[in-house]
Parts: C-alpha cells; sequence; structure tokens
C-alpha cells in the first residue's frame, strides 16, 4: 500500500508542478501577454515584484580550414540563464553554459541591489567585469561567428567580486562602472584569500544617441606580476550601419614581458527585407591585430611566455537575421590569418570558413 500512495502522489506531483506554472504565468500576465508570443518564458508570481525570465543562447557551428584540408562541426554555446526581481529594487542573474568550447561553466551568479531611483546599482557575486566593448558582449550578439582577439584572448576576464555602476545624464548619457575582484577566477574560491584585490573600471558616454565612447582600465594579478590594461573604443551605430574601432594597451610590471597592442576594427550594413522568413542581410568586414600576447602565468624558470604569437587577421562576412534583433542569426565568416615568418601558428588560428547558426530564446 505505501508503494502505491507514493506512486499516485509523484504521478499528482508531476501533474500538478506544469499545470501551476502554466497557470501562475497566464492569470498573472497582461491580457495580450499571455495571446502573444513574450520575449521570453517569463514567471510572475502574485506579488508582481518577483519575477522569472529564462533565457538560452545555442550556436552550432561548422568550420573547414583550406591549408589542412581539415573540418569539424563544434557546438559553441549552449548557454541558459535564470533572471529577474525578487522586489523593484533587487534583481538577480545564474547562468551557465553546458558547451563553452566542450566544456561546463558556471558564468554569472549575483546579486544586485539598485537604489536612488535605479540609477545606482550594486551587484555582488560572479560576472564578468567591467572592461572593454566587445569583451562585454554575449555570444547572441556577437557580430562575427568567432570573438576577436580584444574578446577572446586579451580582455576576457570573468572573475567574484563587487561592483558599483551609475547611470546619469539626459543629452548625454553616462554610465560609470568600477569593481573589486579577487582574482581567483570562476572554480578556486572556496580556499582564495588575498591581500590585494584585482579592479576594474568602465566610462561610456553616449552622444547623439548614435555615438557610443568607452574608457576602461583594469589591473589583474595571474600569476607573480601585476597585469595593468588600458581600453578606449567607440562606435557609430543606426538601423542599417554598425561602425566600430577599439584599441587595448596590456602592460606588465617589473618588464616582466613586453607590452601588448591589441586592435579591432569593423564595419557592418545591415539590408533590411520585407521577407517573413529572413528579416535582414548584413555585410560584414573586420581587421583586428594582437602583438606576441602572454596570459601572465610564468614558466618553470619564473618567466612569462608568449601564449599567442603576433599576428594579423581579416574577416569578412555575411550574417542571416531570421528573427531580429539577434535571435535566430546564420553567420558565414571567411578568415584569414598572416604571421610573421617562422611562425608555426594553433591549430584553430589558421584560414577557415565558418558557417555558425545561432539561436537565442
Amino acid at each position: 500500500m505505501k508503494r502505491t500512495h507514493l506512486r499516485l502522489f509523484l504521478y499528482a506531483t508531476l501533474w500538478f508542478l506544469p499545470t501551476l506554472a502554466w497557470a501562475t504565468t497566464h492569470d498573472s500576465l497582461p491580457r495580450e501577454h499571455s495571446q502573444g508570443t513574450p520575449a521570453s518564458p517569463r514567471i510572475v508570481s502574485k506579488d508582481s515584484t518577483f519575477t522569472v525570465q529564462l533565457h538560452g543562447t545555442v550556436r552550432g557551428k561548422f568550420e573547414y580550414q583550406p591549408d589542412l584540408g581539415k573540418s569539424r562541426f563544434e557546438v559553441r554555446n549552449a548557454r541558459f540563464s535564470l533572471s529577474g526581481s525578487v522586489t523593484p529594487l533587487v534583481d538577480y542573474k545564474a547562468e551557465i553554459d553546458l558547451s563553452d568550447e566542450g566544456s561546463i561553466k558556471m558564468l554569472d551568479a549575483y546579486a544586485r541591489l539598485h537604489l536612488l531611483k535605479r540609477s545606482v546599482r550594486v551587484t555582488i557575486g560572479q560576472m564578468r567585469v567591467p572592461f572593454t566593448i566587445d569583451a562585454h558582449r554575449s555570444p547572441h550578439a556577437q557580430y562575427f561567428a568567432n570573438r576577436s582577439f580584444i574578446a577572446k584572448q586579451a580582455g576576457n576576464v570573468r572573475d567574484v567580486g563587487a561592483t558599483v555602476g551609475w547611470s546619469f545624464g539626459d543629452c548625454v548619457p553616462v554610465t560609470l562602472q568600477g569593481g573589486l575582484f579577487n582574482g581567483s577566477g570562476l572554480t578556486n574560491q572556496k580556499d582564495y584569500w588575498t591581500r590585494t584585490f584585482n579592479y576594474s573600471a568602465k566610462a561610456s558616454f553616449l552622444f547623439a544617441e548614435r555615438v557610443n565612447l568607452s574608457l576602461s582600465v583594469q589591473k589583474i594579478h595571474p600569476d607573480i606580476v601585476d597585469i595593468r590594461m588600458y581600453d578606449v573604443g567607440a562606435y557609430y551605430e543606426n538601423a542599417r550601419w554598425h561602425i566600430e574601432a577599439e584599441y587595448l594597451r596590456k602592460h606588465y610590471a617589473e618588464e616582466a614581458f613586453p607590452g601588448v597592442n591589441v586592435v579591432d576594427a569593423f564595419v557592418c550594413r545591415h539590408l533590411p527585407l520585407r521577407s517573413r522568413s529572413l528579416k535582414q542581410i548584413s555585410l560584414l568586414a573586420r581587421y583586428d591585430y594582437m602583438s606576441d600576447h602572454s596570459r601572465g602565468l610564468a614558466d618553470a624558470s619564473g618567466a612569462l611566455i608568449a601564449d599567442d604569437p603576433e599576428r594579423h587577421r581579416v574577416t569578412g562576412g555575411v550574417t542571416l537575421g531570421l528573427g531580429l534583433p539577434f535571435r535566430a542569426d546564420i553567420r558565414i565568416n571567411y578568415e584569414a590569418y598572416f604571421y610573421r615568418s617562422g611562425v608555426v601558428p594553433a591549430l584553430s588560428e589558421q584560414d577557415k570558413f565558418v558557417a555558425e547558426f545561432m539561436v537565442r530564446f
């Protein structure tokens, strides 16, 4: 009898929970939301200050390297996140990637407090540090199938810490952000203690609702010496064009490694369509460059080594927008790499054709 009762309880629970979630969502949302297709799955309780939003990004790609005559399929990202509010002043977010180049990684896990009519926000937890333009883009908002050198090698930092942000200004909106971080990364938090925190700060200015200027600085300590990075970037954007340029300078303390220069510049021309299935075609061209680069990790002799050799890259591509903005894109790119004589490039850092299908929900 006990097993029979347990089975009945489990069956009832499995039936009741989806019904409750459906009823909660449809009863609490405005009628126009319940009848249409929402931007993302959302649950709102009777206390309207509590919300849950589910987002996801899936990127599958095919790559072919003509010099090697080899190709591959790859799931570049399979991200899922929960975000929302628990009170009018408190937000949260938790995001995980089930396939970040084949690895499972916890990306964001933070709580955020809004103050002074939401113009000031305090965030604590695990997050991407406020630094650069391109490295701060989520995968679904990237313009190219593969990230720039700034976004992948030089300026891509997530860490555990706390930030304060302040947004103000009517004619020229300004956003200031700054924070302190462990320097432990995402997986080494439990027994990590430090006497000095890493820091990062960023200022963004929007002119005439078209031109964005960003200035940022960051200090990290990955191993034996401090590394300071300075970044300046700007872009112009309207309904048809996006033109962007960014420069990053990386300086190693005690002259442990030569300073690194990184450049990213690209242009995107949107061609809107009236088709019901194909919303837009975008034509893109990018140039990016990176001098010899070290992540700042010392070898057995205590010296910093070059993890990435100097290289130039030119990328051309076309993006087929099936859902806007950045909802469903087919990105077709060709990347041409240029190394100095004698350099043996990494397997995945060579001329390649890339076709990617990105879906955001």
